[in-house]
């Protein structure tokens, strides 16, 4: 068998150690946050691990971070173990950060809640949740045990899917977008609270431009009586006071004449 030279034998070596990293598989692209800093910004956005309230139902939450390519790379949850969240929302958690992450630029964010209005039936982006399905063996795959620690199965994995309801936002540092985060396990008003909370708390909010009146990627809570929105990007009313909360934290926008309706 051939012997490779040492300089190859280091360089292969070095691919592999940016690949498997004590056993966890990382991103091939740069991560923009770690697991614990993940974890800390996410308990300190949300009631139940002592954070403010966001208008739905304050229960724990999952969030999620895509890299620039997509790839999962970190993953957490604000309760004392996994079941504490719902179940089901780590999957939409990382979903939402892949939607932000693969349909925002570095010159414009779109939120997931700015894609509400137009995926509904007869609007210009009708069918988009189908043209990146997850891929759900990903998704369910390993020890549930280790969901949401830095050993979670989804990390290093780029799962896919598309969401189009509050709770996903691109992240951005002084050089442009580094990636995307989800949040998911309240209302989806009050899960587009959360991440906004949480990617300012990471300082990965310096959002260049984007499709809402502040010329940013908040929620535009314009739905018209017809069910359209005003402004093409808006997104439906929830039942609590996320909406009041949006405008407190600057990551939303209620028009006059949309207060006047409630």
């Amino acid at each position: 068998m051939r012997k490779l030279a040492p300089a190859v034998k280091s360089a292969l070596l070095a691919i592999a150690g940016c690949t498997i990293l004590t056993g966890v598989a990382v991103a091939a692209a740069p991560c923009p946050v770690d697991h614990d800093q993940l974890v800390k910004a996410l308990k300190a956005s949300v009631k139940p691990s002592g954070g403010p309230g966001n208008g739905g139902f304050d229960t724990n939450e999952w969030a999620a971070v895509v890299a620039r390519d997509g790839t999962v790379c970190a993953i957490a949850f604000s309760g004392g173990k996994p079941e504490d969240q719902w179940p089901g929302s780590r999957a939409i958690a990382v979903e939402k950060a892949n939607t932000a992450n693969a349909l925002s630029l570095d010159k414009i964010a779109l939120s997931t809640a700015n894609l509400y209005a137009g995926t509904q039936p007869g609007g210009f982006l009708f069918g988009l949740q189908a043209t990146n399905p997850p891929a759900a063996d990903l998704l369910y795959a390993g020890d549930s045990a280790s969901f949401g620690s830095p050993s979670d199965p989804l990390v290093g994995k780029h799962p896919g899917g598309v969401v189009a309801f509050g709770g996903g936002l691109a992240l951005y540092d002084d050089q442009g977008i580094v990636g995307g985060l989800g949040v998911s396990g309240d209302s989806s008003c009050a899960d587009h609270n959360v991440a906004w909370r949480i990617r300012h708390g990471l300082g990965l909010d310096r959002v260049p431009a984007g499709v809402s009146p502040g010329n940013n990627d908040a929620i535009v809570f314009d739905i018209l009586p017809d069910k359209t929105s005003a402004s093409g990007y808006g997104h439906a009313w929830c039942k609590g006071g996320e909406a009041q909360i949006a405008e407190q934290i600057q990551a939303g926008f209620v028009p006059p004449w949309a207060k006047a309706m409630k």
